[in-house]
């Protein structure tokens, strides 16, 4: 977002995101996300926490792992309702910040991105990769500047469960929802 707003792009954040769970957590996430938003004058749109969609949707892959099939469904669900919103409301081309994370595949998240895309006349997916030339690293500087809470897990109640058996499994405390590792 940094990046968009030195290139004097207009953008608006769309929040659509079922997947995290606990509320707490969602709540914690789009918090700093409209905190963020607030701070640049930003355009913010809350969309539905639809959890219970989500959760029928993932029904059968609930083991399935970090990357795989479920990650894709989500995404899909996550584009779509991204990309009908954009639609909608005037706007032809849509990004996501998913692809910052060292842990998420590009590939799966562009494929998703330009699938929903190609499913309204005129909307583009933009497959811009924000990691080149430090984008992560920057990612990291300005969430430690801006105290944003740090998130352990991808969000899903799946990637929690996984996150804190491997985390047991190699001798780490459990995941603790809320902490702000920056302050």
């Amino acid at each position: 977002m940094e990046a968009l707003i030195a290139s004097d792009i207009d953008f608006t954040i769309y929040f659509y995101n079922p997947n995290i769970h606990p509320r707490k957590e969602y709540d914690l996430r789009k918090d700093e996300n409209i905190r963020f938003a607030e701070k640049h004058n930003i355009p913010f749109i809350d969309a539905d926490y639809d959890v219970d969609h989500w959760f029928d949707l993932a029904k059968g892959m609930e083991q399935e792992p970090e990357r795989g099939v479920r990650c894709t469904m989500c995404f899909d669900m996550r584009f779509e309702k991204t990309a009908e919103y954009a639609a909608a409301n005037g706007f032809d081309v849509i990004s996501s910040s998913l692809g910052i994370s060292r842990w998420k595949n590009m590939e799966q998240i562009n494929d998703c991105g330009l699938r929903a895309a190609s499913r309204h006349q005129g909307m583009e997916y933009w497959t811009f990769n924000w990691r080149k030339k430090g984008g992560s690293a920057r990612m990291l500087e300005v969430s430690k500047k801006e105290k944003f809470y740090m998130q352990e897990y991808c969000g899903c109640a799946y990637s929690l469960r996984d996150t804190n058996k491997w985390r047991m499994a190699n001798g780490r405390e459990k995941i603790e929802l809320g902490k702000n590792y920056y302050e």
